[in-house]
């Protein structure tokens, strides 16, 4: 019911000035028993050096959420978007019929992120893109959404998908709990510090992988910042 996916144990792959980790398959990291997580189908932990990034290239039928845990990343697409996106803030594009862009680090220092792939409810559509800043402040506690393909989410980032993107912050010894659907599929990290979920301790940067029908109770061990993607 609860997964746990240590962070020693995700594909890995250092390009020198990009070194990730990849909960699920991507790229040259290949593992049959993580293909994905419901609709959730990236959650890549990168480390950009500075003044490097990924240059332009396509995208298609997928929801793309970039959440910058340090530095900040620089977005440039072909639909004429530009925009910086800093610690704790989020990005989304809709990549749709559709687009190019590219994303670089152009801070003086690495930038961390996570990036996260959700396939959307249906194909097609003209890509969109949009960024926004979500003061760590107004989560401390509580789960605040940041992105969602639910028109009752109106303060988050809009996605073509059945899914939320959910941050919280924690201080050491707080607990708030999630309550997944049956048939959904959540997946969690903290992105700073140790947490508890149910009998398991996860470290910074482990994934949580949960299933429907259950309701979780995450405990703060250290001061925690936590991540939760909710999907069908």
């Amino acid at each position: 019911m609860i997964e746990k996916r240590s962070f020693d144990s995700l594909g890995h792959a250092d390009h020198g000035w990009l070194n990730a980790r990849h909960h699920f398959s991507f790229a040259d990291y290949y593992d049959p028993n993580r293909m994905g997580w419901g609709a959730i189908r990236v959650w890549n932990d990168d480390e950009i050096g500075p003044n490097s990034g990924f240059p332009p290239h396509p995208h298609r039928d997928m929801e793309i959420i970039t959440y910058v845990r340090k530095g900040a990343i620089t977005h440039q697409d072909s639909m004429g978007n530009t925009g910086k996106t800093g610690a704790g803030d989020v990005q989304v594009m809709s990549a749709g019929t559709g687009v190019r862009h590219a994303e670089y680090n152009l801070e003086p220092e690495t930038t961390t992120l996570f990036q996260i792939w959700i396939m959307p409810r249906a194909s097609g559509g003209a890509p969109s893109w949009g960024a926004k800043p979500f003061p760590k402040g107004e989560r401390s506690g509580k789960f605040v959404t940041l992105a969602s393909g639910f028109a009752e989410d109106t303060d988050a980032l809009p996605i073509r998908a059945d899914a939320r993107v959910l941050g919280a912050t924690l201080k050491a010894g707080e607990s708030l709990t999630h309550s997944v659907g049956e048939g959904r599929y959540a997946y969690l990290v903290p992105a700073v510090g140790r947490i508890e979920i149910g009998d398991q301790t996860f470290e910074a940067r482990d994934g949580a992988a949960l299933t429907g029908g259950q309701t979780v109770t995450i405990t703060a061990l250290e001061d925690a910042e936590i991540v939760l993607v909710d999907a069908d």
